[in-house]
C-alpha cells in the first residue's frame, strides 16, 4: 500500500481500525490523531475542537485500545464467532469513561437537545469510537464487512454494492485495473515470456 493518508468514509469504527493498514500505524503520534479527527469532524461534533486542543499522549493511547478491541471483535463477529468478553468489557468501559447525555436548553421557543459527551475531555474521542464500534457490531451488516482484495491491502470495507472488492476504487481499484493491463499487454508483446 503506497498511500499513507487514512481511508475515511466508512462507518467511524471501520475508520478507526483502518487506521492499520499493511505494515503502518497511522495513529502513532498524537499530531496523527488530531489529522483524524479532523477528517471525522462531520460525524462527531466535537472533534473539531478536540483535535485543535485536547489531543494527548493519554487520549491517544485511548483510542488506540479501542481500535485494538474493536478489531479483535470485528474479525470474529464478521466470521460470526463471538467476540470475547474481555473486547466487549474494554469497549463498555471506554463509553462510560466519558458517557453520552441529551443536553435540553430552551431557544425562547422551543425545548433543544443536544447530544454532548461528559467525562474527561481526552477520553471522549475514545468514548465516541467505542460507541460508534458498539452500533457496528450490532448490526447485522456487520456480516457483510469485507477486506480489500488488492494483494498488499488490509484495508476494509462496508459494500453499498455487492461486487464491491476495493476499499477505494481510486486507492485500490485503479492499482489494480492497472497491473491487471500491465501483466495483459507485457505478455502479449511477440518475445515475451508469458508469466
Amino acid at each position: 500500500m503506497d498511500d499513507p493518508s487514512p481511508l475515511i468514509g466508512e462507518p467511524p469504527a471501520l475508520d478507526l481500525v483502518n487506521t492499520r493498514p499493511a505494515g503502518a500505524d497511522l495513529l502513532s503520534a498524537p499530531d496523527d490523531l488530531r489529522v483524524w479527527l479532523r477528517l471525522q469532524a462531520d460525524r462527531f461534533d466535537e472533534a473539531g475542537a478536540f483535535a485543535a486542543t485536547g489531543v494527548t499522549a493519554e487520549s491517544l493511547a485511548a483510542v488506540r485500545r479501542v481500535r485494538e478491541h474493536t478489531a479483535r471483535a470485528l474479525d470474529r463477529v464478521r466470521r460470526g464467532e463471538p467476540p470475547s468478553a474481555d473486547d466487549l468489557e474494554a469497549l463498555g468501559r471506554a463509553q462510560l469513561a466519558a458517557p453520552a447525555v441529551t443536553g435540553l436548553t430552551w431557544n425562547g421557543r422551543a425545548l433543544l437537545a443536544a447530544r454532548r459527551r461528559t467525562g474527561p475531555p481526552g477520553l471522549r474521542p475514545a468514548a465516541w469510537l467505542a460507541e460508534a464500534a458498539a452500533g457496528l457490531l450490532s448490526d447485522p451488516a456487520v456480516t457483510t464487512v469485507r477486506e480489500c482484495e488488492a494483494d498488499d491491502c488490509v484495508m476494509l470495507f462496508l459494500p453499498a454494492h455487492p461486487r464491491r472488492r476495493w476499499c477505494s476504487a481510486a486507492r485500490c481499484g485503479n492499482r489494480v485495473r492497472v497491473a491487471r493491463h500491465y501483466r495483459r499487454h507485457r505478455t502479449a508483446e511477440p518475445g515475451s515470456a508469458s508469466s
